[in-house]
């Protein structure tokens, strides 16, 4: 099969094509490997667990965010070849790996890091499996910030401010943490410009999230509580 790679930096690149052989039950990531072992070892990539657990190895596969290890080639051959980028809305370190460092930071700039109310020295607050808020908290709780749902976000493309959906997920499920002590902390983080409400609802992140979660969901949740927050006298 051809495979078109994306080389190059952040400065310029171009795709450069390859003949892979096609095999049976061939993922996209081991496509890369191949191409790094056997044709230019100075291909340069993300992976670590291989077995869809770190998120690490996300890339573009024919224009859509997917995570490389778990995706076979022949759900995704097209016309007998392959086009193989870097995530979209990400700054390119070199190839086919991106800095994170924009997608860690709106994490942090919505609010998504634990507000602690007690010390390591007093009990630990429980909660009960059956409370709204755990519910709440549990439907968005298995993130683990891949990224593809913010290559696949088109507001993200559009408005280099908004946090994206991962980070949005994050708050409110920090926001429905009862351990959490920093509720409207996080409704200021998400409501500020660039937050929930530049959400169109589109839901690509929803449609492409390999875990099967609904940021979507969360940024709803995150509009209705920032709108009764306003209505309450909140900031």
């Amino acid at each position: 099969m051809k495979v078109s790679v994306w080389r190059g930096d952040a400065e310029a690149g171009a795709y450069r094509e390859y003949s892979v052989p096609l095999r049976e039950s061939q993922t996209i990531l081991d496509v890369v490997a191949w191409i790094q072992q056997h044709e230019d070892p100075t291909l340069s990539y993300r992976y670590a667990c291989r077995v869809g657990m770190c998120g690490s190895c996300a890339m573009m596969v024919n224009g859509q965010p997917r995570w490389t290890c778990r995706t076979h080639v022949k759900k995704v051959l097209k016309d007998g070849g392959l086009t193989v980028a870097p995530l979209r809305n990400l700054p390119v370190i070199k190839d086919l790996a991106t800095d994170m460092d924009p997608f860690f930071e709106k994490w942090v700039a919505a609010g998504g890091v634990h507000h602690p109310t007690r010390s390591r020295h007093d009990p630990i607050d429980a909660v009960t499996p059956d409370s709204e808020g755990r519910a709440e908290a549990d439907a968005g709780i298995e993130c683990i910030n891949c990224s593809v749902c913010y290559a696949a976000c088109d507001v993200v493309a559009a408005d280099a401010d908004y946090l994206g959906p991962a980070a949005l997920n994050r708050a409110w499920t920090l926001y429905n943490d009862s351990k959490d002590g920093g509720g409207q902390t996080i409704l200021d983080a998400v409501s500020a410009h660039g937050g929930c409400h530049s959400c169109h609802s589109q839901g690509s992140c929803t449609r492409f999230c390999p875990n099967e979660l609904n940021p979507m969901q969360s940024i709803a949740g995150l509009k209705r509580a920032t709108a009764w927050s306003f209505l309450k006298g909140g900031k």
